[in-house]
């Protein structure tokens, strides 16, 4: 089974502008989404899939540099960049991650892949909420190209996979059980704000180790709730 993972990134942002090239610990952003997505169990490739816009190239200058594959596309037709990219390596199955979220969880990532190859199904549900910021996506090649040919309003094409879950009764799933220890909807792991920026900065500092467990992460919130509260009052932005 060949999977890909495709890592959603662009330097726009209406809360904080260039956020993925951002300083965290002795790197950026954009190398903690990597390395984690690169310790991925059973996956072929990781590509960064950024758009053609000219502010950009920023993404693209930062992927050649550190030997990344990317491909650029539309900006707002997220969905018809996704599946352009996912053409040029015809997978089986394609993990989808958003580079604001420097602390995916690469672990569950890993058992997720494993528990697609035993069951081939369209998509993989969870069964709890893990922290924001932390949770992966993995769909088949043919559903994303189902998805493509659907999905018309502007939710479908700016939120990948927004349609499968909005007309779930048209794929086949499988449930993946989320350990105990991730079970953390209250807590937010992803970077959209200043807020964002300095709690996660708050975590790379700590560890300083860009492939720590998400289950550290999530247990050095708990223990530190000064830390935890910085981006507690943030509200994420509505599917519209």
């Amino acid at each position: 089974m060949k999977t890909i993972v495709i890592i959603q990134a662009r330097m726009g942002s209406s809360r904080l502008p260039g956020k993925i090239l951002k300083k965290l610990g002795d790197v950026d952003v954009l190398t903690y989404d990597i390395e984690r997505c690169r310790a991925i169990e059973g996956i072929s490739e990781v590509i960064v899939a950024t758009s053609n816009l000219p502010q950009d190239d920023a993404i693209a200058n930062w992927c050649e540099v550190h030997q990344v594959a990317f491909f650029r596309g539309s900006e707002d037709d997220v969905l018809g960049r996704y599946v352009q990219c996912a053409n040029m390596y015809k997978p089986d199955y394609v993990m989808r991650v958003t580079s604001d979220c420097p602390f995916v969880d690469y672990e569950i990532a890993s058992e997720i892949v494993s528990l697609m190859e035993k069951e081939q199904k369209d998509i993989v549900l969870m069964d709890r909420e893990l922290p924001r910021g932390l949770a992966v996506e993995m769909i088949s090649y043919e559903a994303l190209l189902h998805i493509h040919e659907m999905g018309k309003e502007p939710r479908h094409r700016e939120h990948v996979t927004y349609f499968a879950y909005e007309y779930a009764e048209r794929f086949n799933s499988v449930t993946y059980k989320v350990p105990a220890n991730r079970i953390a909807p209250e807590l937010r792991i992803t970077l959209d704000t200043e807020e964002d920026y300095q709690l996660i900065s708050a975590i790379a500092n700590h560890f300083d180790d860009p492939l720590v467990s998400s289950s550290k992460v999530i247990q050095y919130l708990r223990e530190t709730p000064e830390v935890a509260v910085l981006n507690a009052h943030i509200e994420q932005k509505p599917v519209i």
